[in-house]
């Protein structure tokens, strides 16, 4: 489960997903890349490509909308073309039974209402 806790300066909460999600994925690409460089470093390829174009596009303040909207298209189908190529063992997008979505939810609340509470608070003189 995901732990929340409050940043260091104490003004946000934090959910530390980096690590539970991040790090399976770079090691499943790792692992694809090594078993097929070529396909997994042409689709890397193609959607650092897109990615470029679309950041791109997102600047471009007279780029139209519809040119923006293909870009991210492009992207997203890169980006889906290369997880398939991963050997994904592990849930992507964390899922809580309700118990355990219920706890979760009341930690962050827990979290956002102390630094509610900090932040009310008259400064003293």
């Amino acid at each position: 489960m995901i732990r929340p806790t409050l940043t260091a300066d104490g003004t946000a909460v934090r959910l530390p997903i980096r690590d539970a999600i991040t790090a399976p994925l770079l090691d499943d690409l790792a692992v694809a890349y090594t078993a097929d460089p070529a396909t997994v470093g042409a689709l890397l390829t193609a959607h650092g490509a897109a990615v470029v174009r679309k950041d791109l596009a997102d600047c471009d303040t007279d780029a139209a909308e519809y040119e923006r909207a293909i870009r991210a298209a492009e992207a997203d189908g890169t980006r889906e073309a290369l997880l398939d190529e991963l050997p994904i063992e592990h849930q992507l997008d964390p899922q809580y039974p309700p118990d355990a979505a219920i706890a979760l939810a009341t930690r962050i609340t827990r979290h956002a209402a102390h630094i509610r509470h900090q932040s009310t608070k008259e400064p003293r003189p």
